[in-house]
C-alpha cells in the first residue's frame, strides 16, 4: 500500500505542508517517488508518522523526536527527564505545595483529600483533553461477571439516559443473572422511556476480521428490526487498520445521578466470576466513576456521537436522523468522594475537529484534529516516576518505549510484576519466528535479567483437576501503591500509537492499595494487606516462580493462580 502525500495528509490530520517540512528536515522521508516525482509513503513510513505524532502529543520537539528515532536503542529517559522538568513548571498554576505549613492542593473546582497526597510524585498530563479532577468516587470492578452485573444494576436504576461505546460485541453474549443479551438490556431501558444511545465501531477492510463486531451490515440492521429495537445507534470508523477501542458506559449523562464506567471488557465471551475455576477463563477490569470526572466521559461521548464517521452514510445510523447533534456538557457532576481522577484518551489524528472544551476547562490545550496520546504519555510519566513498585496487567507485551522505561525503573531498584496471557496471542508466536522482530523480544529478555522483575501468567483449576491458563485481557498499571490507570489501552503499538482508547488515571492511596490487595489475594492465595507494595511484589515473584516450577513437574496443587513465564522463550510455543 502506497499513499501519496495528499492522501497521507488527509488520513493523518496533518497538512501537506507539514509533511513536506518533515521530509525537508529528515524526520519522515518517503520511501518511494512516483515517476512524476510525487512522494509515496509505505506502511513503515505511516507507522513512523504515527510514532512521531504520539511523541508530539507527549510534548517533544521535532528535534528531540528526530534524535530519538535515529537512535532507537537509546532509552527515552533523558528526554523524559527534560519533559518532567517542564511539567514541573507547567504544574505550578494547577498544583501548589506550600513551602511551609499545610499542603495546599488546587485542582479544577474540587480539592483532593489528604489520602491522595502521597501519590503526587506521579506527574499528570497537562496537554490532554481533560484535567485532573478531585471529588470523585471510584470503584474498580474485577472480572466480567461483577463488572457487567454492576453495570446492569446501574442501567436498571437509570432515570434519564444510557450511552454506550462498543468495540467488540457478540449478539448472543449473556449478561449475568439471566438478564439476557446486551440488546435485551438496552431494549428494556428504552421501554422505560430512557434515552439510549450506542456508538459501534465499523471496521475498515484493513481491520476486518479483527474480533467480533456489530458493524452495521444489512444483516445487523435486519436483526435490530426483527427485535423491534428502538435505541439510537451510530457507527464510527477509525483510520486505516486501527479501531475505536473505547469501552465505556455512561448512565444519566449530565444529571445528578451521572455514573461512568471505563475499562476494557467486551461483551463477547461468557461472563466470568473471580476465582477462575473451569475452562475458557478470562481476567479483566472496569472502573466505576461518579463525580466530576464522569463529566469528561460525557464530553467524550458527545464528541464521538456528533462526529461519528458514518452518520451521513447508508446504514450509518439507526432509529434517528443523521443531522441530530448532542449538546456538550456545560457543568461538572457534583463531588461524590475524595479521589483524584484524570480521564485520558488516545485519539488518532483526523477523527474529530470540534474544539469544544470540557466543563471548567480553558479552550483546548491540544489540536484535537491532530490527535491525542495522553494515555501513552501518562504511562511513560508514571513509570519514570516510580520509586518502589510497578504492577502491570496487560494483554500485550510492552513496546520498546515502555520496555526501556521499565528497565530504567528496574535500575533504580523498583520491583516490577508484568502479568500477561500465559498462552501468547498468535501474532507473538509468529513474531518469534521473524528475525526482524528479534529486537522486540531482546527488550523483554533484558527485563528478565533483573531479579526483581517477573513475567507471569495466571492459571486456574479445570473441572478435570488440571490447570489451564486464564486469558489476561486487563489493561491496568499500579505504581507505588498510590496511583493506577485502568482502561482499554494495551501496551502494543496499535493501542499506544493508533487506536482510540480511554483510561482513567487514579491518584488515591486507599483505592490503589485496596485494588492491589484484591488482585493479589486471588492471584497468590494470600492476603497482602499487612505488606507494603514492595514486599507484596517480592511475594508475588517468589510464589509465581515456585508455582511454575511445580507445574513443570506435573504438580498442579499449588497456591493461588500466578505462575512465572520465561521472558527468553515467551511466545516460542503454546505448549508447556
Amino acid at each position: 500500500m502506497l499513499l501519496k502525500v495528499g492522501e497521507l495528509a488527509k488520513k493523518s490530520g496533518l497538512t501537506v505542508r507539514a509533511l513536506h517540512h518533515y521530509d525537508a528536515i529528515g524526520l519522515l522521508t518517503p520511501s518511494a517517488r512516483a515517476d512524476n516525482g510525487y512522494r509515496l509513503y509505505n506502511r513503515d513510513d505511516i507507522a513512523r508518522l504515527h510514532r512521531i505524532q504520539a511523541l508530539r502529543g507527549f510534548g517533544l520537539t521535532l528535534a528531540d523526536i528526530g534524535a530519538y528515532l535515529t537512535q532507537p536503542d537509546k532509552p527515552l529517559s533523558d528526554i523524559i527527564a527534560r519533559q518532567i522538568a517542564m511539567l514541573d513548571v507547567e504544574i505550578g498554576p494547577f498544583f501548589h505545595i506550600a513551602v511551609s505549613g499545610d499542603k495546599e492542593l488546587t485542582m479544577d473546582q474540587h480539592d483532593a483529600s489528604e489520602s491522595t497526597e502521597p501519590g503526587q510524585h506521579i506527574p499528570f498530563i497537562t496537554h490532554g483533553s481533560y484535567p485532573r479532577r478531585g471529588g470523585n468516587r471510584v470503584w474498580p470492578l474485577v472480572d466480567s461477571g461483577p463488572a457487567f452485573r454492576r453495570i446492569c444494576e446501574a442501567v436498571e436504576l437509570a432515570q434519564h439516559s444510557v450511552w454506550v461505546t462498543v468495540t467488540f460485541v457478540a449478539t448472543d453474549f449473556q449478561m449475568p443473572d439471566g438478564r439476557g443479551s446486551i440488546f435485551d438490556v438496552l431494549d428494556r431501558a428504552v421501554e422505560r422511556g430512557l434515552d439510549v444511545r450506542v456508538i459501534f465501531w465499523r471496521p475498515n477492510p484493513e481491520s476486518s476480521g479483527y474480533g467480533q463486531t456489530f458493524a452495521g451490515t444489512s444483516t445487523d440492521f435486519d436483526l435490530l428490526a426483527a427485535r423491534g429495537s428502538r435505541f439510537l445507534a451510530r457507527w464510527d470508523r477509525a483510520p486505516l487498520a486501527y479501531c475505536h477501542h473505547q469501552k465505556s458506559w455512561l448512565v444519566d449523562a449530565g444529571r445528578s445521578s451521572e455514573t461512568a464506567f471505563v475499562g476494557g471488557i467486551n461483551p463477547t465471551f461468557a461472563a466470568v466470576e473471580p476465582g477462575h475455576m473451569g475452562e475458557g477463563q478470562r481476567h479483566d477490569i472496569y472502573v466505576e466513576i461518579t463525580g466530576p470526572s464522569a463529566s469528561d466521559v460525557h464530553h467524550n461521548f458527545v464528541q464521538r456521537w456528533n462526529e461519528a464517521s458514518e452518520r451521513n452514510m447508508a446504514l450509518g445510523v439507526w432509529a434517528h436522523g443523521s443531522d441530530e447533534r448532542l449538546p456538550f456538557p456545560t457543568d461538572l457532576s457534583e463531588a461524590r468522594g475524595n479521589t483524584v481522577v484524570q480521564i485520558q484518551r488516545n485519539v488518532h489524528a483526523g477523527c474529530y475537529s470540534d474544539p469544544h472544551a470540557a466543563p471548567g476547562c480553558a479552550p483546548y490545550q491540544i489540536d484535537i484534529a491532530s490527535g491525542e496520546r495522553s494515555i501513552t504519555g501518562q504511562y511513560l510519566l508514571a513509570i519514570n516516576a516510580a520509586r518502589r513498585s510497578i504492577y502491570l496487567e496487560n494483554q500485550a507485551l510492552p513496546v520498546p518505549e515502555i520496555a526501556y522505561a521499565l528497565e530504567e525503573a528496574l535500575k533504580r531498584g523498583v520491583h516490577v510484576v508484568l502479568l500477561v496471557p500465559g498462552e501468547p496471542e498468535e501474532y507473538v508466536s509468529l513474531w518469534r519466528q521473524r528475525p526482524e522482530r528479534k529486537p522486540f523480544f531482546d527488550r523483554l529478555e533484558v527485563l528478565g535479567q533483573y531479579e526483581h522483575f517477573v513475567l507471569t501468567g495466571i492459571a486456574g483449576k479445570t473441572r478435570s483437576g488440571d490447570r489451564a491458563y486464564v486469558y489476561v485481557h486487563a489493561k491496568i498499571m499500579l505504581v507505588d501503591d498510590v496511583w493506577a490507570t485502568i482502561g482499554s489501552c494495551n501496551l502494543h503499538a496499535n493501542s499506544l500509537f493508533g487506536h482510540s482508547e480511554m483510561n482513567a488515571a487514579v491518584w488515591d492511596r486507599d483505592v490503589v492499595r485496596a485494588l492491589r490487595c484484591q488482585l493479589l489475594l486471588e492471584h497468590l492465595g494470600q492476603d497482602t494487606e499487612h505488606l507494603d507494595d514492595q514486599w507484596a511484589m517480592q511475594l508475588y515473584q517468589r510464589i509465581a516462580r515456585e508455582n511454575a516450577a511445580r507445574w513443570e513437574v506435573g504438580d498442579v496443587d499449588w497456591q493461588g493462580l500466578a505462575c512465572s513465564l520465561n521472558p527468553a522463550t515467551y511466545g516460542e510455543s503454546k505448549a508447556r
